[in-house]
């Protein structure tokens, strides 16, 4: 029912989601949290890795009490919600958006795609009759929200800058490596990075969001998994090879590197928001001052492709030890050569020797 697109395989096997949407729950023992739900799954090796049998998904979001509006995108809307009083997130997709929620679910379910720095999955779900369908995505909740929101009401120490910076690169460092092994894990790329999809956890340590746009990399194949739907990131955090769209779709390192530009632009909003020698900058989207709050691909091209602007490091950077590190790993990741770009390994790193010099612990 999808067009082909060139040598990119469409995933024929769906998840049976057309079973019927009415049948009996499976019976969840009261006392049981979610935690337990997921290291049991994990441990009995039933699927072990890739997310909690399907009938127990469809019971949690059957069970779950929407409790208030949390967020809106593009995609849907976000909600909190609870199942037996703990608190969950659920992403509630439009209808058109099926694509995104078929992607992200099917990523989330990848096996061993759970890490402290990739947001927790617990459930997906299709609700619904003839008509009328809603596509659920239910995910653990982070109270602190977007590391978007977070820098806008918080201002940080070196250690909390650290602790940001080096969990989100962990996350991205996970997406990006491939296991190997009969239950590997494909390389991935997450496409739309940006600090609205990056949560920041009770600890202050971050998990990457937002994955219905990403490509896998089967290495076995050869083949680059690209979803078919027309969403393409966002504009601000696209790299020059997207904007002028010189991207070559049939590398998949042509998409890590895209991933480590955006990365370099979400490192220059934390860093901002480091208090160095009593001074702190207002939190701030890159390019804030070079184009207009909507910019179009025109706009960003313009400025990213043509006149290869960055975002401006602040003088006081370079007085810091840190921050001064901090700016040439940046622009190490935003270089307009995508070749010529750190690999999150490397930023990672980078990032942990950081930590050890400021006897931070992990």
């Amino acid at each position: 029912s999808f067009p082909l697109h060139g040598r990119y395989k469409r995933q024929t096997s769906r998840p049976p989601y057309s079973i019927d949407l009415e049948q009996d729950e499976t019976y969840i023992p009261p006392g049981e949290t979610l935690k337990d739900l997921i290291e049991h799954s994990r441990s009995a090796g039933s699927g072990s890795g890739s997310g909690l049998p399907l009938l127990v998904q469809r019971t949690i979001a059957k069970q779950i009490q929407m409790v208030k509006q949390i967020g809106k995108g593009r995609y849907g809307e976000v909600w909190m919600g609870r199942w037996r009083g703990e608190r969950v997130a659920v992403k509630v997709f439009f209808t058109t958006e099926e694509e995104s929620w078929f992607r992200e679910t099917e990523i989330y379910q990848t096996f061993l795609m759970r890490h402290d720095n990739i947001l927790g999955f617990i459930a997906a779900d299709i609700k619904g009759t003839g008509s009328w369908t809603q596509l659920y995505l239910i995910t653990d909740y982070h109270e602190n929200g977007s590391l978007y929101d977070y820098l806008k009401s918080n201002t940080l120490d070196v250690s909390a800058l650290l602790k940001l910076a080096y969990s989100s690169i962990s996350g991205l460092c996970h997406l990006h490596t491939e296991i190997y092994g009969t239950q590997g894990k494909p390389a991935i790329a997450h496409r739309d990075l940006k600090s609205k999809n990056i949560l920041v956890k009770k600890n202050g340590f971050c998990c990457i969001a937002d994955l219905g746009l990403a490509v896998k990399f089967n290495s076995d194949t050869n083949e680059v998994d690209i979803p078919p739907n027309l969403r393409v990131g966002t504009k601000r955090y696209m790299p020059p090879e997207v904007l002028d769209e010189a991207l070559n779709t049939s590398t998949f390192q042509s998409f890590i590197m895209a991933d480590m530009y955006s990365f370099g632009l979400i490192l220059w909003e934390v860093v901002r928001r480091c208090t160095s020698g009593g001074v702190v900058e207002e939190h701030q989207l890159p390019y804030h001052d070079l184009v207009p709050t909507d910019p179009s691909y025109e706009d960003m091209r313009e400025v990213v492709c043509i006149k290869k602007q960055r975002p401006s490091i602040a003088n006081h950077w370079s007085s810091d030890e840190c921050l001064r590190q901090m700016g040439k790993l940046m622009s190490e990741c935003w270089a307009h050569n995508p070749a010529c770009r750190l690999t999150a390994l490397r930023v990672k790193k980078t990032l942990a020797k950081m930590l050890e010099s400021q006897d931070i612990k992990l």
